[in-house]
């Protein structure tokens, strides 16, 4: 999928690297009650940097990352991108996770990364990691806003689009997006529900 093929529109702007900070900011801030994240890191600040990282790092760089405003972000990988954090990013995931962190933090993290990997489709397909509004913004229909513009390029182009959601609230609005769920990851005992969603081309599995 060529990233010339996403029409934004005039609401969106495309991230560059200088706005990684801000797809952080916006994501952690979305993210700050997420129940599956709260247990993965066991504080904010730990969640935070670890967005920061892959911000900066990967989902900027090498990704297609947007913003809406100051009000919400989405970071995504194309099919054929490498979602692989690079060695210039480590020192800041360790430190988050480490240091920043609850303690056991590191084998919840290392566990989360293993089963993601398990269930991550084998076929190109659209990649979102992460979509969300700063508290104040949610509920006015800002979320369509941010996810469609990319599922309406992965419909011209025929291609599937696949997310984890970590949060069962969220299931009801994925579904209306067209993801249907394939499979719950189980990470370790204790974890929190969190569920592999696919999306066909046109909205619809087979």
């Amino acid at each position: 999928m060529d990233p010339a093929t996403i029409r934004l529109g005039d609401s969106l702007t495309r991230a560059r690297p200088s706005g990684a900070g801000a797809i952080a900011a916006i994501t952690a801030d979305a993210f700050r009650e997420d129940p599956f994240n709260r247990w993965l890191f066991g504080s904010f600040s730990g969640m935070a940097g670890v967005f920061g990282a892959l911000a900066r790092h990967v989902y900027v760089p090498r990704g297609f990352s947007y913003l809406l405003d100051d009000a919400g972000a989405a970071m995504w990988m194309l099919p054929g991108g490498d979602s692989e954090p690079p060695l210039a990013a480590l020192p800041g995931l360790y430190a988050s996770v480490i240091f920043k962190s609850s303690w056991g933090a590191r084998r919840r993290t290392d566990a989360t990364v293993a089963a993601m990997a398990r269930h991550r489709p084998t076929f190109d397909h659209a990649y979102l990691f992460t979509i969300g509004l700063r508290p104040h913004a949610q509920g006015k229909g800002h979320g369509r806003k941010l996810i469609q513009p990319v599922l309406d390029a992965c419909d011209r182009a025929g291609l599937p689009a696949y997310l984890e959601n970590s949060n069962p609230a969220n299931r009801g609005f994925y579904r209306s997006c067209g993801f249907e769920r394939v499979a719950m990851i189980e990470v370790m005992p204790g974890a929190p529900p969190l569920e592999a969603m696919l999306r066909a081309p046109g909205g619809k599995l087979p």
